[in-house]
């Protein structure tokens, strides 16, 4: 009877945790499909006035243009100028405005293309509410998860930047969920900028290599190193926990890389692994398949 009671305690306690993981894990997914649909609805908002002023740049460079041409043609034909309109021509610097308003209107169409790189990133990052798999570009997943990352990999006041170093093999499109792999992404790469935050304040240049390769017919592997602080063995061995983290209380949830796991091995299929020393860096090597 006592071994019997023994052996129910345990059963009901292991019920109870694999219960608390999937409402963590549920309500994780709950969040991100959330965040997914705002990020993409603020992409949308986003997109049509910057659309709209990309649009209008051209036409503006051409009226300025044909202003400033007219401008000279009256000075050509007109070379006696009243002396008011050469008091207001010294004031305004003419000269100076036909030469930055050039300049004025490349930044400005610049920028407007950035801003739609971004938005498109944003909105390819937000396919998290897709419910089939969907032959995607892995690169594309993750160069858009580094722009969307950009602002913590550059230079701050106290800290440098990391170098991004890409060696992207030629790999086929990927069928999967692309919204949870993005996921995985930018989880994987978050915990990379964390670790290499005491590197940045050192004179070692702080980076992150990322790698991707054909590994068989129906395999590809995705590898992401850092050169940070590392992590020991007893951690290693318990980082695809959930709860488990070894960042100060408020900065983890510990449930980034377990969810991370689930998605690569139970959602795709895949495997994933950590390798890892102290003071040596870290590497995270996810392998799927090409076809589901």
């Amino acid at each position: 009877l006592e071994n019997k009671v023994k052996e129910r305690t345990q059963e009901l306690q292991n019920t109870l945790v694999n219960l608390r993981n999937t409402q963590a894990q549920m309500l994780q997914a709950e969040k991100m499909s959330a965040l997914g649909q705002t990020v993409a609805g603020v992409a949308h908002e986003i997109n049509n006035p910057v659309n709209f002023i990309h649009a209008n740049i051209e036409y503006l460079k051409t009226y300025i243009k044909d202003l400033l041409e007219l401008i000279e043609f009256y000075q050509e034909y007109y070379p006696e100028t009243p002396e008011f309109l050469q008091e207001k021509r010294d004031d305004i610097d003419l000269d100076f405005i036909k030469e930055d308003s050039a300049k004025i209107l490349a930044s400005m169409n610049i920028g407007t293309i950035r801003i739609r790189e971004i938005v498109k990133s944003l909105r390819s990052f937000s396919r998290l509410d897709e419910a089939e798999y969907k032959q995607v570009d892995i690169h594309e997943g993750i160069d858009n998860t580094l722009l969307i990352l950009q602002h913590r990999l550059k230079h701050n006041s106290t800290q440098a930047e990391i170098e991004i170093i890409k060696d992207y093999g030629q790999i086929p499109l990927v069928e999967c969920y692309a919204g949870k792999l993005n996921q995985v992404f930018m989880n994987i790469l978050s915990n990379a900028i964390d670790a290499l935050s005491e590197v940045r304040k050192s004179d070692t240049t702080a980076n992150i290599h990322i790698s991707t390769k054909v590994i068989n017919d129906n395999w590809i592997g995705i590898c992401v190193a850092d050169n940070g602080t590392g992590i020991n063995e007893k951690a290693r061995n318990s980082i695809f926990n959930p709860f488990f983290t070894t960042k100060p209380v408020g900065k983890g949830t510990g449930l980034g890389l377990s969810i991370s796991y689930q998605v690569i091995v139970e959602t795709h299929k895949g495997k994933i692994y950590c390798d890892s020393e102290l003071r040596k860096g870290t590497k995270f090597i996810v392998e799927i398949p090409i076809r589901q």
